[in-house]
């Protein structure tokens, strides 16, 4: 487990997208660490059994809100749950897919994707972030992803939200350094998440092995600990990114992509799903 001072990040941290993934290791985490914990995504009924189980386990309390981050009014509400909070941890994790080729995906999905993966994240560290300077103490932890470290054909559109979010926190790492905030980008490379399950991408696709989401939660922590600016979980897509010029890598990742998206094409289509989209946003995208 790592340790997190719960006086400085706690006594309460909100963690989006924790369902599941990422987002719900990073909960388990926290409350391991004894700090409450608002859970927040579109799945209610998986956030109250997640809670349940911090409540019992760690003696915690814990707040589910039921939110998509990609309705336009979402902060309202969310300011409404965490009003009576002393928020000292913002865990901004939620995030959305859509694979493809650029020019056959729906605009609008585009546009909601757009919505979730950037301005979401933006309305949350600017709101949540002026509490935190009026604290003088707390931080942000930013996920962003591996892919925003060069474009990634078939899933364009998120690798430059990404790396949006990337440069968002490392210029906001020195601007919240005056106020007494500790500002971490995450980068997670290849996850056992939710979002790499529905891609169709299976380990033999992938120059490394595959990180439980718990290891990828604990190296975000640990980085915010120690206010390191941006962390890339894993240390062997840490190497890959270290020795593979980035004019290589989008051709490399865009295969690896590619590969997973033919896998899914070839499988029967259940009704009522879509392959295309995988992680957080509407009902049947997978969470992180």
């Amino acid at each position: 487990m790592v340790h997190v001072d719960k006086n400085r990040f706690g006594p309460w941290a909100i963690v989006t997208g924790a369902s599941s993934g990422i987002g719900e290791a990073f909960a388990r985490q926290l409350a391991d660490n004894g700090i409450h914990v608002v859970l927040v995504a579109r799945r209610l009924a998986l956030l109250e059994a997640l809670g349940q189980q911090l409540e019992k386990e760690f003696r915690v309390q814990y707040r589910a809100v039921e939110l998509d981050l990609s309705d336009e009014d979402y902060i309202a509400t969310l300011t409404e749950a965490t009003r009576n909070l002393d928020i000292g941890l913002l865990v901004s994790n939620a995030g959305a897919t859509v694979y493809g080729d650029f020019l056959t995906v729906d605009r609008s999905s585009l546009y909601q994707s757009l919505h979730l993966n950037v301005t979401a994240h933006l309305s949350l560290i600017h709101h949540y972030g002026q509490a935190l300077a009026k604290r003088g103490r707390g931080g942000v932890l930013l996920v962003s992803s591996a892919a925003a470290l060069q474009g990634t054909p078939h899933m364009a559109d998120y690798a430059a939200a990404k790396a949006y979010l990337l440069s968002l926190g490392e210029a906001l790492h020195i601007e919240f350094q005056k106020l007494g905030l500790n500002m971490t980008v995450l980068l997670p490379g290849p996850t056992d998440t939710p979002m790499l399950a529905n891609s169709g991408t299976e380990a033999r696709d992938m120059p490394m092995k595959v990180m439980s989401a718990q290891q990828c939660a604990a190296e975000g922590l640990a980085a915010l600990n120690v206010n390191k600016p941006t962390h890339i979980s894993g240390s062997m897509i840490r190497f890959i990114m270290a020795v593979i010029p980035r004019s290589i890598r989008p051709r490399m990742m865009g295969d690896m992509v590619a590969k997973g998206l033919a896998r899914l094409n070839s499988r029967p289509q259940l009704s009522g799903t879509e392959n295309s989209v995988s992680m957080g946003g509407k009902a049947n995208e997978a969470h992180r």
